[in-house]
This record gives C-alpha cells, structure tokens and sequence, in this order.
C-alpha cells in the first residue's frame, strides 16, 4: 500500500486500521489538519511543502553568493545544495526526522517534516517524468533568454563558426566520445558486459553540447571581456548547439529501444525534419510575436513579460507537436524579439534576465537532489567519469573544435585553444540522460550517473579555470572590462538610440589634470550626465569642482570614445 493510500484509509476508516504505522500516519493527518487555515495536498499542507521549497532557493543563493568570492561557479553550488538534500533529508533520513518530531509532539514541526518527506520522495523518488518535465519547461526558458540577449550585430561577424560549432562540433563531439568509449568497451563494462555501440554513442551525444545556462552564468557573473568577439561566439554556440545534441539523443533512443521499427535513414530524415521545422517555427512565431506585442495595446504594460513567456512555451509546445526541435525553435524566436523594435522591450529583458536564472537554480537543485551520490563515487562509475571527463576536456573537444574551424583562416590558433577548454557541460546533458530512463533504454541509469559525473568534473575543472586561461592566453579585454563594471548608476540606455554609458571613479591621478569638470582631457564626444559624491547624486557643470572617489556617469555616441577617456585620464571605471 502506497504513503498516501494508508494516509487515506487512516482518515477515513481509522477503526479498521490496526497496524502501527498507519496509526503513526493517521496522527500526521490530524496534526496538519489542527494548523489554522492550512491547505492540504494529499494529507500534507502545502505551505510546509512550499517552506522547503523557499528555504532550499534562500539556501543556494546564499550558498551562491559565497562560492562567487572563491571562483566557484554558482551553479556547481545549486548542485551541491540539491545533493546535500538529497544524502541528509532524502528517502529514509526524512522519514525518521517526521517521526523523532512526531514523537517529540511538536506540532507544526510535525507537519513540516511529513511534507519534507514527501517532497523529497516526490523530487528524488526516481520520478524522472517529473524532472523531464521541470527540465524540459525551465531549458526553453533559458533558450529564449539567451535568444533575447544575443545582439545580431555582434554575432553576425561570428556567424559561421558558431553555427559550425554548434552542428558539425556537436557531430564531432559525439562520434569521437562515442568511437573512444567503444574502442575501450572492456573497461567501461556494464555488469560485466561490453557495451554496445549505440549506447556508447548515446553516451557522447547526450554530452557532446556545450551547456547554455553554464556559458552564460559564468561568463557574464565573471564579467570575463574577451578579445576578437569570443564571447559572443561561445553564446552563440552554446545557445544553438543543444538542438543537435537532442536530435542526436532522440534518434539514437529511437534507434535502440525500437531497432526493428526504425532505420538509420529514417533517424537522418528526422533528423532534417526537426532542424527545418524548428528554424521556419522559431522565424515565423518570432515575427508574430513582436507584430502582436506592438498592436496588441495592453493596458497593464506588466503583462508585456508575460506575453513574451507565453509565446516562449507556445513556442516549444507547438514545434514539438508537429514535430520540429523545438529548443531550437525557441532560441531563434528569443533572438528575434530581442532584436526587433518591440514596445517595452527593457521590461521584457528585465524579467527574463531574473526568471532565467531562477530556472536555473530550479534545474540545478532538482538534478541534485535526483541523483543518488552514492552511486556517484562507486567504482564502476567514479573512474570510467574520470577516464571521459580528461578525454573530453583535453581530446575530443579541442579536436572537434579544430576540426569544425580547419578552414577558417581568420581564426587564431590561442581563439581555438580557448574554445576548445569553454566546454562547459551542465544541466543540459543531465536533462538529456533523463530521456533514456524515461524511455525505457537498457542502462540507463548507468548512462545518467556518468553524464552527472562528467558534468560536474567540467564545471569544477573548466568552469573555475576560465578567467584565469584567457589571462593565460592573452584574450582578456582589461578596456571591455573597465567598460563592464556599472554598478553604481541604474540606467540603461534603449539600445535603438545608439548611445553608450559607462562609469569612472575619479583617483589622484585624474585630479592632476585640474579640480573642476572642465579641466579634466574629457574627449570632445564624452559627456558628463550625472556625478555621484557619497550618497548624493549632483547634475555637473563645467565648474563643478571634483573631488577624490567622485564617481562620473559618462554617456557618448561613440563607443571608441570610452577607451580614449580611460586612456586620456588614466583612470579605471567604478568598482
């Protein structure tokens, strides 16, 4: 009999129920029903659910906010948040906590603790429909932000090595992975068998993209500028690469769990299906969704956001039923609302800039608190992880880097290496390892540990190493940088009026140049809006005397001009 059928039976025949636990359970039921104006889910109250819930994102964030100071990336924190729950307050542990509360009578802890145990059970209970779903729903979001940000103009030099990256890389990826987990099948033996090859390709296909949610957080929460445009052709890849790798997943799933119902052929042909569907998909809606926004005339312009939200995962859901990818779908309709003029469009920028990064922490909690670490650190998983994580970092990704960009001169040898090293796995392979358990392909779950494994050796080796190997490789822009820290003055400018901001913290060495704003070698075109002294902001003159620590808010037409004030005054922008 299921928790929630003794639960049932307890409250509505207790006379028939004899047995100790369902006595225990028919306490809990009374204790939660005692709570004032408690709603109850299935016998537990959901404000003791959505409780765990609240503390385990307060928890990550702060947990978040610590790693950042040290270079570990946030989202190795979510996970390790996630996994924690899951070892200490998971399966058994739970139970027993609900039952030392119960037996200590402490009432709403009592209740806390039976929701506790539920949550638990219903998240790392091996309910994969469940994480498919959340993973499915939080990626299409994080796409479509990352379709939002993405500026045609700074990608559209970058254009063709990324869409290279992103489809012949993948390719790549997956079949030298693949190729080298067969090669050695001895040692990566499952129960004492040699794997086959397709779930051997399986494997690599599921990890050959890099992760969106990853590359974004940690080069953006980094603040990393980097030289000859880089940056936007890693978020180009990693934005647009995950639509290959989960065609790549399905057509192999398809492949293995009905042999006899599907051909190879017929994998490539829906394979092409998928990729043109969810191009002219994601153009079309795109299209409509910024011709809706700008005629729909709402009154309440709150609902702007959502009316991108819900375009978003019709999006998906549409090209999903007729069959198209619909991640990819979803990233090219992102990229064209982000780059049409749309009424409130900065409102729109603003919320999805947050609701990305919630279901990032939703993604990465869930996946950790899914995964059992003990089956993490056994032998026949810990070293095969650690075997295909150094192939992956060190072989097959800088060679499916070199290859996908052999015939594109313009692309230096140092670009390449550091590619080659942002091959950041994340929640994206994760998502994808639950397909085959949901599928039902044999191994499963030995596929979705090693995908775990290997994520997590990626985003501690590679993620925390990114910074410090752009140093290494002379790619750090220090001018982009300087240009990147606004923290003091909350303005953005729309992006239609081709004007830039920055900001510059005035030291003893601009000081020399002269004590008031007219005596500072400001270029011709650099204007000084707004100047910030302790915690008041002043609207400068040209006889505005300045002061050591002032902090100015500059704004030109000319974004050359900022490098040249940085240069003139020799000075740094505000930290």
């Amino acid at each position: 009999m299921t928790f929630a059928s003794e639960m049932a039976l307890a409250g509505q025949f207790p006379l028939l129920v004899q047995d100790e636990s369902a006595q225990k359970l028919s306490g809990q039921v009374q204790v939660a029903a005692k709570a004032p104006h408690a709603m109850v889910h299935n016998g537990f109250p959901t404000e003791a659910i959505l409780l765990v819930l609240s503390l385990l994102f307060f928890i990550s964030l702060l947990v978040g906010k610590a790693g950042s100071k040290y270079g570990v990336p946030v989202l190795v924190l979510f996970l390790a948040v996630g996994m924690v729950y899951g070892i200490f307050w998971g399966g058994h542990q739970v139970s027993d906590l609900a039952q030392a509360a119960e037996g200590a009578n402490y009432g709403f802890a009592q209740a806390i603790g039976v929701a506790n145990s539920e949550f638990a059970h219903t998240v790392g209970g091996a309910n994969y429909d469940l994480a498919k779903a959340i993973g499915t729903i939080a990626l299409a979001v994080i796409l479509f932000s990352g379709g939002l940000d993405t500026k045609i103009e700074e990608v559209r030099p970058i254009m063709l090595p990324g869409l290279l990256l992103a489809s012949l890389g993948v390719l790549l990826t997956a079949l030298i992975t693949g190729l080298l987990i067969w090669g050695g099948a001895s040692f990566f033996s499952i129960k004492g068998q040699a794997p086959e090859f397709l779930t051997c390709l399986l494997l690599a296909s599921v990890m050959s993209s890099t992760d969106s949610a990853s590359v974004y957080s940690i080069l953006r929460s980094r603040g990393l500028a980097l030289k000859h445009n880089l940056r936007p052709l890693l978020e180009l890849e990693s934005g647009t690469n995950d639509p290959m790798a989960y065609m790549l997943t399905i057509c192999l799933i398809s492949l293995i769990v009905g042999p006899g119902e599907h051909s190879y052929w017929g994998a490539a042909g829906t394979f092409l299906v998928e990729l043109v569907f969810g191009c002219l998909s994601g153009y079309l809606f795109g299209k409509l969704t910024v011709w809706v926004a700008n005629n729909i005339e709402i009154d309440n312009v709150s609902l702007y956001p959502i009316l991108s939200f819900t375009a978003a995962i019709f999006v998906y859901s549409f090209t999903d039923i007729i069959h198209g990818n619909g991640f990819l779908a979803v990233y090219i309709c992102g990229l064209l609302v982000g780059n049409s003029k749309m009424i409130h469009k900065r409102s729109t920028l603003r919320f999805f800039d947050g609701f990305a990064w919630l279901c990032q922490i939703l993604m990465f909690l869930m996946l950790g608190i899914l995964v059992d670490a003990k089956e993490l650190i056994a032998w026949n998983v810990l070293i095969p992880g650690v075997v295909i994580s150094i192939l992956m970092i060190f072989f097959t990704r800088p060679a499916s880097v070199f290859l996908s960009l052999a015939l594109l001169k313009n692309i230096s040898f140092r670009d390449k290496t550091f590619v080659s090293w942002v091959g950041l796995r994340g929640a994206v392979p994760i998502i994808f390892a639950i397909f085959p358990l949901v599928a039902g392909v044999p191994n499963a779950k030995y596929i979705f540990n090693i995908v775990f494994f290997v994520t997590l050796v990626s985003l501690l080796v590679q993620g925390t190493t990114l910074a410090w190997v752009a140093k290494r490789l002379r790619l750090v822009d220090k001018a982009s940088i300087n240009r990147a820290k606004k923290k003091e003055f909350d303005l953005e400018l729309c992006s239609d009026m081709g004007s830039f901001t920055t900001e510059i913290t005035i030291n003893e060495k601009a000081l020399k140049h002269g004590k008031i704003l007219m005596e500072l070698p400001l270029p011709e075109k650099a204007v000084v809006v707004l100047l910030k002294r302790g915690g008041k902001y002043i609207v400068p003159t040209g006889q505005t005397h300045i002061f050591l620590n002032d902090i100015l808010l500059i704004i030109t037409d000319d974004e050359t001009v900022i490098g040249q004030t940085y240069k003139a005054m020799a000075i740094e922008a505000a930290h």
